[in-house]
């Protein structure tokens, strides 16, 4: 199997079982090839994970470039909707992992690079097609960024989705003042 299929499955299997903290032994077996294989290409369990964590937010990249023709309202609802439901899945890994990461450790090189700076640019556009001027989109982007990822925290943690939808929406809004 290629390193994109085994891949594949694995984000699969963790969108259906979740994560926990199943052993390498026991994914291999689950998406159908062996430990070793995983660890020929991942180099470990983390490193698997940190893969599956980049895969899952590359996928989010791409549902909001896919998002981009519809008027912006519409866009932000159904971009938190969608988020919202993979971090009930991947969440506590995403979060776990930036702890990984800011401890600087090396199964998240790559992942590390990923967390931020590949989100601004999408982001900053986004800020630009909202009528925020050019100069200080950059800043407002990395605000909805980790205000965003705020907010997910908190769902995580209080399981509240009602308060964490509203405090979305009134971000929505906030980034759409005239």
């Amino acid at each position: 199997m290629s390193r994109e299929s085994l891949l594949t499955d694995a984000v699969e299997h963790f969108a259906k079982n979740g994560i926990g903290d199943a052993s390498l032994r026991s994914i291999a077996t689950s998406i159908g090839t062996s430990h070793r294989m995983l660890i020929y290409h991942f180099g470990s369990r983390e490193g698997l994970l940190a893969e599956v964590v980049r895969t899952v937010e590359q996928q989010q990249r791409e549902l909001l470039a896919e998002l981009e023709d519809l008027p912006l309202e519409q866009q932000a609802e159904q971009f938190w909707r969608r988020v919202t439901e993979a971090a009930l899945i991947y969440g506590p890994l995403f979060f776990e992992l930036s702890a990984h990461a800011m401890q600087d450790l090396p199964h998240t090189e790559a992942l590390k690079a990923d967390l931020i700076n590949v989100w601004l640019p999408p982001l900053i556009a986004l800020c630009v097609k909202a009528g925020i001027p050019a100069d200080q989109a950059p800043a407002y982007a990395r605000l909805g960024l980790a205000a965003s990822r705020g907010l997910l925290f908190d769902l995580l943690l209080t399981g509240d989705r009602a308060g964490v939808d509203e405090a979305s929406a009134l971000l929505n809004r906030l980034f759409t003042l005239p």
